[in-house]
């Protein structure tokens, strides 16, 4: 299972697809999601013709990156699993730390870097929905989105954190991201320095993505929506109103892979617009000790 304790944009989604890739080849592996921002409820198998808004951007992402595996979606995870768990090896949750009927064989816990850095509150004064105390029941806990130095006094001040209530291996890990891609989903050779770029976004937490963009020497102009927004026509005016008033003459619309799944691309072939992957990356070469760990997890339940 991959979990968090805050509110939204911690990396689960992925943490997940590294999983997937990590797993796929030896192993029939399902996700199984809420579907965050669906219409529908119940159990839903996701295929690739599924639309957003029937099964979430996330479970749908999953599908269409690896239509080789089984991905559903359905907010009673327990019922979910019983539906199933005889057609694969390995259930991958998405998003279940707090569902706590469910017993997961193996857990993985995130932290955003940054959320650790402040003082943890709860809702509604913080971000946080449960009380860190429940990081023991965490078998795994990963950092996400890092600065690729971090210092040993942040270590330190995150160490004592979380080392109140779990000695859990502990990894730290930062985003990475991906050649710019076209509607089609072909890398594209796109040269960002000097770009004027409108920064379509319906997550939780845009500002790496902007602050990456800058680094690469865009100059940005952020349209920001809610996490999961269902895109609408008035969403699409407001996206093209803002595109014809920025002057430059190489400008493009860039968006994030989850945002794609979710936008009427039709209406947009005469347009540039491109959307960016992203990926986890670990940081202090323990890549290896974090597959392995995994694997053996995997290994000692196939036996």
């Amino acid at each position: 299972m991959v979990g968090n304790l805050a509110v939204g944009g911690t990396g689960k989604s992925p943490l997940t697809e590294y999983l997937i890739r990590l797993l796929k080849k030896d192993t029939r592996i399902a996700t199984l999601s809420r579907g965050y921002g669906r219409t529908t409820k119940g159990f839903r198998r996701v295929d690739t013709s599924s639309s957003a808004r029937e099964v979430g951007d996330e479970p749908l992402q999953f599908k269409r990156k690896f239509p080789d595996i089984q991905v559903y979606v359905c907010e009673n995870r327990c019922y979910g699993i019983e539906q199933i768990k005889a057609s694969c090896d390995v259930i991958l949750l998405d998003d279940a730390f707090q569902h706590r009927k469910l017993k997961p064989g193996f857990s993985v816990l995130l932290f955003d870097f940054q959320s650790l850095m402040n003082p943890i509150l709860m809702l509604p004064t913080g971000n946080f929905r449960d009380e860190l105390s429940s990081a023991k029941r965490a078998d795994c806990i990963v950092i996400t989105k890092c600065p690729t130095e971090i210092s040993d006094f942040q270590r330190q001040q995150i160490e004592r954190k979380l080392r109140k209530y779990s000695n859990a291996p502990l990894f730290y890990s930062t985003i990475a991201y991906d050649m710019a891609q076209d509607l089609t989903g072909h890398e594209s050779q796109l040269n960002l320095n000097g770009t004027d770029v409108l920064l379509l976004s319906g997550i939780a937490n845009p500002k790496p993505l902007s602050d990456y963009l800058t680094a690469q020497g865009c100059r940005i102009e952020l349209l920001s929506f809610p996490d999961h927004h269902q895109y609408e026509e008035k969403d699409y005016k407001q996206i093209l109103s803002r595109f014809e008033q920025m002057k430059g003459k190489d400008k493009i619309i860039l968006t994030t892979e989850k945002d794609i799944q979710r936008i009427d691309t039709t209406l947009f072939k005469e347009m540039p617009l491109f959307y960016i992957p992203i990926r986890i990356q670990f940081l202090d070469q323990k890549q290896e000790e974090f597959d392995l760990l995994i694997k053996n997890y995997i290994s000692s339940r196939m036996r």
